[in-house]
């Protein structure tokens, strides 16, 4: 009952972002499905684990397109409470942020925002086209008492496949860098933003540097950079020059005399010893002076690292890319456990979508066709927020709660290990079995009582809880 207790105190300070106290019963609910069910088939799996009658499925599917949640009002509610509920890893003064895009698949032909997307992924079990939703997220880097790190997912935006105005020319990353800026307005601080290789361009590093942010990245194998123009004495007649010698970092990498070794940083390494080579030089995309970090790994091979901030030490570089894996574990327990993104909202006036299609381009039709695809891409972002939040919530219980957690555990894995922080999926088993007893004291959450009240069946118990009992 603790674990739930402190879960309903966490919800409550999302309360601004409903301008209904019904609404904001809707999306403890909600909430609490997300937390607690135990298969992703949608809002159907909401009405199951909480035990509600058939008649709550289509209030549910109001909620997600209800005026009275506001989304903006929501994610700055929620950036704020992460602050407050976990500790963030900070690199002086700067908050750590990850930065990862994610495919949902769709097969929905009238869905809106479904487009034909191609995976980079090596692994022969995913196909290389599907049909689906293009995501881009942003999760914030906290780590535990025990040393140990994890990412919280703070928002996830669908970036592609709807195309509003044939003057809109913004780009993937344009789109992340807004995203970014949304959440660092709130916080009014300065982060890292920690990004894979996709994220390496000028379009993302200049706006972050007008702004006091920074990036740490990879470079590609085949990046060029300059050294410095070296000072002359007498310059000569025209425009000075802007960068000296070219310089390759794979040419670089392979004088092994330049190298230092030391152990490696990288999260859960032991007994590893890398080597590096730091090189100041400038970068075309960005026109300015940035800090490159080969590193020859004993097992992982060559790579070449990008930070913006030039004071930021070597192993440290290494250390913070290394953390950008978090976001990758964070979206396998969003598709796995809450089912973030097993949303199904069609829109029944809609133009079917033909198989492989691309961008949906809506500046030539009605706006009342505008408006109601903006209705349906809106009802998404609302499940994939709260999904964002359930995850925050059951890491929240693990990192804070962990002998709560283990002690309302009531199954049994190979793999336990009490001393250290649950997974989403034990937090998830332990709320499971403690949801009987929440909801039967009113007291606990006086504003679900009317609506359980109404909508919770009132089945006789079966042979196996009369056995329990």
């Amino acid at each position: 009952m603790k674990l739930w207790t402190q879960w309903l105190q966490a919800v409550r300070t999302l309360r601004p972002a409903c301008q209904r106290s019904l609404t904001f019963v809707w999306m403890t609910l909600v909430l609490m499905g997300l937390c607690c069910r135990a298969d992703n088939s949608g809002v159907t799996s909401f009405v199951r684990v909480l035990n509600l009658r058939g008649a709550a499925y289509h209030r549910l599917l109001h909620f997600f397109h209800s005026k009275a949640l506001d989304l903006d009002v929501l994610t700055s509610c929620w950036v704020r409470l992460c602050l407050v509920l976990f500790r963030p890893f900070e690199v002086g003064q700067r908050l750590v942020c990850l930065a990862d895009g994610i495919k949902a698949p769709k097969e929905g032909k009238r869905m809106p925002g479904v487009k034909l997307l191609h995976q980079h992924s090596a692994s022969n079990t995913k196909p290389e086209y599907i049909m689906g939703h293009s995501f881009q997220a942003i999760s914030l880097l906290v780590h535990s008492a025990e040393g140990l790190a994890g990412a919280i997912p703070l928002t996830s935006r669908i970036h592609e496949g709807l195309v509003f105005s044939n003057r809109d020319s913004k780009t993937l990353l344009d789109k992340l860098v807004a995203l970014l800026f949304s959440i660092t307005r709130i916080w009014n601080r300065s982060v890292v933003l920690v990004a894979d290789a996709y994220y390496a361009s000028g379009k993302v590093i200049k706006p972050l540097l007008d702004n006091g942010h920074h990036l740490v990245t990879r470079a590609k194998t085949n990046a060029v950079a300059y050294l410095p123009v070296p000072k002359v004495e007498h310059p000569g007649k025209g425009r000075p020059r802007i960068y000296g010698q070219k310089v390759r970092l794979k040419q670089m990498a392979q004088d092994d005399g330049a190298f230092t070794s030391a152990p490696s940083p990288v999260y859960g390494e032991r007994d590893v010893v890398v080597r590096f080579r730091v090189l100041d030089l400038l970068w075309k995309p960005v026109g300015r002076m940035v800090r490159f970090c080969i590193v020859h790994h004993p097992l992982r091979g060559t790579i070449f690292l990008l930070s913006t901030d030039t004071s930021l030490a070597p192993l440290e570089i290494l250390q913070l890319y290394g953390y950008r894996f978090k976001i990758e574990l964070g979206f396998r327990q969003a598709v796995h456990v809450i089912g973030t993104y097993a949303y199904h909202f069609w829109m029944q006036g809609m133009k079917p979508l033909r198989r492989g299609a691309g961008d949906q381009y809506l500046h030539r039709t009605s706006d009342e066709y505008r408006a109601g695809v903006r209705r349906k891409l809106r009802a998404c972002h609302v499940h994939v927020q709260l999904g964002c939040i359930a995850q925050g919530l059951l890491q929240h219980l693990a990192i804070n709660h962990t002998a709560e957690v283990w002690r309302c555990f009531r199954s049994w894995l190979r793999t336990m290990n009490a001393a250290l922080p649950p997974s989403e999926l034990i937090v998830a088993n332990a709320l499971r079995s403690a949801l009987p007893v929440f909801i039967a004291v009113p007291a606990l959450a006086p504003d679900l009582t009317k609506i359980m009240a109404k909508y919770h069946r009132h089945d006789p118990p079966s042979e196996g809880q009369r056995i329990a009992a």
